[in-house]
């Protein structure tokens, strides 16, 4: 089980800067290259770009909690959360708009709105 992990290309972890505006505010986040494909995948079944989507995320974290501290951290976080509710309903396949409209232990995942499956792609441009 540990060569599976252990023999990921090494690409999917290395970490990748971009340069997002949230709300009219110039700002890098610094993700593994997983990450920004989760995230890039995510944005298509929202029917948006990345950066529009990070840029909602970013908002509705600020309006549940306040602050977010570290929001780079959030993303990943997010993006897990969303691959682990994809591969327990079995639904990334078929539909990635699914998730709107689950519900799994207790957490409303429309507010979760974090990820998509995971695609095979090496880098994904943020639109």
């Amino acid at each position: 089980m540990c060569e599976y992990y252990a023999g990921a290309d090494p690409i999917l972890y290395e970490s990748r800067t971009r340069s997002i505006r949230i709300d009219g505010v110039l700002t890098s986040l610094r993700l593994e290259n997983l990450v920004w494909d989760t995230l890039a995948k995510m944005a298509e079944a929202e029917g948006s770009s990345t950066n529009t989507l990070i840029a909602q995320l970013y908002r509705e974290v600020l309006s549940r909690r306040g602050e977010c501290p570290n929001f780079a951290s959030f993303l990943r976080v997010t993006s897990l959360r969303y691959l682990n509710l994809m591969a327990e309903q079995g639904t990334a396949a078929r539909d990635p708009k699914s998730y709107l409209s689950v519900e799994t232990a207790g957490h409303d995942a429309t507010s979760d709105r974090a990820s998509t499956a995971y695609g095979n792609q090496r880098l994904t441009s943020v639109r």
